[in-house]
């Protein structure tokens, strides 16, 4: 809004001192930095107090782990503060008409508001319980229907899966290589929408602009990789469909990825925070055209405004843990666990790189692939022993290492070093290959 006005300001001749600074994005990202770590530690304090006195809190299961019983009564919706440090500085700093931006608001909110209505009624039903003098035993069944959470996912992966393929302003540039006679020669999939020239280094590149579904695969000298080619030449006109479907999978499972991780103080908002960074980095590189020319990956026009959300979004998080590091002072609940997963999931899909989500979101995956072994294998052992086994003490597998002794910041701040390895890696990918 800010971005907008101050624009407004420049195309009627109005000026005073500071404001070309908001033409800067270095600029806009340190103010929605500052912003967003202003939100989560000042007014975050308020949100929690308002929370303590709606009584708000936290049940806990017993599970048999050290110190389940001291987080009983904790605050939760917490998430709620990360929701307004991430949305504000960017509806306040960023150019609300580039379509990248448009979808990152949308995903938070809808994944937000989602959240919000399970924790909701999570509350309700142990604020029921205590009025009907029910001891009341905290289980899934109290919150919002899995079916309606996948639901609501799906539904936004349907909205930000066409919005990046058929959306005129969703491309990505190409080089003409050769001489200046050469012409480009679209591969399946793509189709060519512009052409221009940039001079740099003393010499003239010729652009192309494309519309295209493609991605980046790691680890492999040629690096893209477009759909179409998963499907015969014959059905090249129905790849939407088969493009819908992959950002439909990527977005609910890296928020369910991120829900389930978070189980510890500070785990999840700590490995998103970190993750985000890595994000940002992608941003950059892709985001400007001499850079990914170095670098020798795909340019994609309008990303840069992107960089304000992503700093948003990691101050909100570094701010939150000041609050949710050991011992929690709230807890963020589904309110901010779903929204930050799906948060990372589209922003790796807008950057191009949701192949190397394996990599970066290695904690998120992991986690969920402990409850999938653990389940499974219960139920198949139930089967054919007549008693079910585990392969871990407890699911998800931040919960076996405290079942191994382990007290919980430890555990987080590993998941953390884990995060930072596994994000550097994917960051060297843009030249390992």
């Amino acid at each position: 809004m800010l971005y907008q006005l101050f624009e407004w300001f420049a195309k009627n001749g109005i000026k005073f001192p500071g404001s070309g600074l908001v033409h800067f994005i270095t600029f806009r990202v340190l103010v929605a930095v500052l912003l967003s770590l202003i939100i989560t530690m000042v007014y975050g304090k308020k949100l929690i107090k308002i929370l303590k006195r709606k009584q708000i809190g936290e049940s806990v299961r017993e599970l048999g782990l050290a110190g389940e019983q001291m987080k009983s009564g904790t605050p939760t919706m917490g998430g709620i503060i990360i929701l307004l440090a991430i949305l504000i500085p960017t509806l306040l700093l960023a150019n609300l008409d580039k379509v990248y931006v448009r979808l990152m608001l949308l995903c938070t909110v809808w994944l937000g508001v989602i959240g919000f209505v399970d924790d909701y009624l999570k509350i309700r039903a142990r604020k029921i319980s205590k009025e009907k003098g029910i001891a009341h035993k905290k289980t899934n069944a109290d919150g919002l229907a899995g079916k309606f959470k996948v639901f609501g996912q799906v539904i936004l992966g349907i909205i930000i899966g066409a919005t990046l393929y058929f959306n005129p302003n969703v491309v990505v540039k190409r080089e003409i290589m050769g001489s200046a006679t050469n012409t480009f020669v679209p591969q399946r999939g793509e189709h060519k929408v512009g052409e221009d020239t940039l001079f740099a280094n003393g010499q003239l590149h010729r652009f192309v602009t494309v519309k295209t579904p493609i991605t980046t695969i790691p680890f492999v000298k040629t690096h893209e990789f477009n759909y179409a080619r998963l499907l015969p030449a014959s059905l090249e006109d129905y790849t939407y469909i088969l493009y819908i479907l992959i950002v439909i999978f990527i977005v609910t499972a890296v928020s369910n990825g991120a829900n389930i991780t978070d189980g510890l103080d500070g785990l999840a908002t700590g490995v998103s925070a970190i993750i985000g960074l890595g994000l940002g980095v992608f941003v950059f590189v892709s985001g400007d055209l001499r850079v990914a020319e170095y670098l020798n990956i795909m340019y994609i026009p309008n990303l840069s405004e992107l960089s304000i959300f992503i700093a948003a979004f990691v101050g909100a998080c570094v701010g939150f843990l000041w609050y949710n590091a050991y011992p929690a002072q709230v807890f963020m609940g589904d309110t901010g666990s779903l929204a930050l997963g799906g948060i990372i999931a589209s922003l790796a899909i807008i950057v191009r790189k949701e192949l190397l989500i394996p990599i970066f979101c290695f904690v998120f995956l992991i986690e969920n692939i402990s409850v999938m072994i653990q389940v499974s294998y219960f139920k198949y052992t139930k089967r054919k022993y007549g008693e079910g086994r585990r392969v871990f003490l407890m699911s998800p597998l931040h919960h076996h290492y405290q079942k191994l002794g382990y007290h919980e910041s430890k555990i987080a701040v590993r998941f953390w070093v884990v995060t930072i390895l596994t994000m550097v890696l994917a960051v060297v990918t843009l030249k390992l290959r």
